[in-house]
């Protein structure tokens, strides 16, 4: 299967502060993997280095084999990066149907779809951003991703915050959205034994490296390998 995201020697990191020294990754379509690390480890580095906002000093990103290195932010979002960051980054001034209607491209994940996915959202769709809880600014933000119709979708903690009860929803939707094929995801989350269970494969940085790239079933097997990379065993891996 060929890869639909593909990292070779990519240093990359902030001003004259390089964070990922040289970091290769490939993801096939289908895969969820799950990101792990302590805080400061370049989790989020890495997803902003796929997305395009830090500085690269060497190395490559490519989509589908297209190479997307030289894209802005904005260019590799049309190209095929849905990207739902931390703070969630809604139009809070918009209805949560704009939200959506806003960005969106043609493909197999439409406003409608997007409705299927996340009934509560069709609910709320004359709502603005403003308007919604936590859990529902989340749902959106990966609604308004999933309108862009990516390739690869990048989740930076999306669970963060939210109540048991909305975290299992939203865990539930990924796995669902990422085997529906034409995608592949990568998921940054506190708690390992949360994401263990829906990724297929767990990568663990330190200082912006991988230190460990294994299928989750291995780690679910062997929990002493995130007691020894994050500290105790399957809980915190900020």
């Amino acid at each position: 299967m060929s890869d639909l995201l593909a990292i070779d020697s990519l240093r990359a990191g902030y001003g004259e502060a390089v964070v990922l020294p040289n970091m290769s990754l490939r993801l096939a379509e289908g895969q969820v993997l799950a990101l792990l690390g302590r805080n400061g480890t370049g989790k989020t580095t890495l997803i902003n280095s796929i997305v395009g906002v830090t500085r690269r000093f060497s190395g490559s990103v490519a989509l589908a084999g297209a190479d997307v290195t030289s894209l802005r932010p904005d260019q590799r979002a049309r190209a095929g990066i849905g990207w739902v960051p931390q703070e969630r980054n809604i139009f809070r001034s918009l209805t949560v149907e704009e939200n959506m209607t806003a960005v969106a491209q043609p493909g197999p994940w439409t406003v409608e779809k997007v409705y299927e996915m996340f009934p509560r959202l069709k609910e709320r769709r004359s709502n603005f951003g403003n308007q919604l809880s936590g859990g529902e600014q989340q749902m959106l933000a990966i609604g308004r991703a999933l309108t862009l119709n990516p390739k690869v979708l990048l989740l930076d903690e999306p669970t963060e915050g939210l109540a048991p009860i909305i975290v299992e929803e939203l865990l539930k939707a990924i796995g669902t959205i990422t085997r529906a094929g034409g995608i592949c995801s990568i998921i940054v989350e506190q708690n390992a034994q949360k994401i263990l269970g829906l990724a297929d494969r767990v990568v663990i940085l330190e200082r912006g490296t991988i230190v460990h790239d294994a299928p989750s079933a291995a780690l679910k097997a062997d929990p002493s390998v995130l007691e020894r990379h994050l500290g105790v065993a399957g809980a915190a891996a900020h």
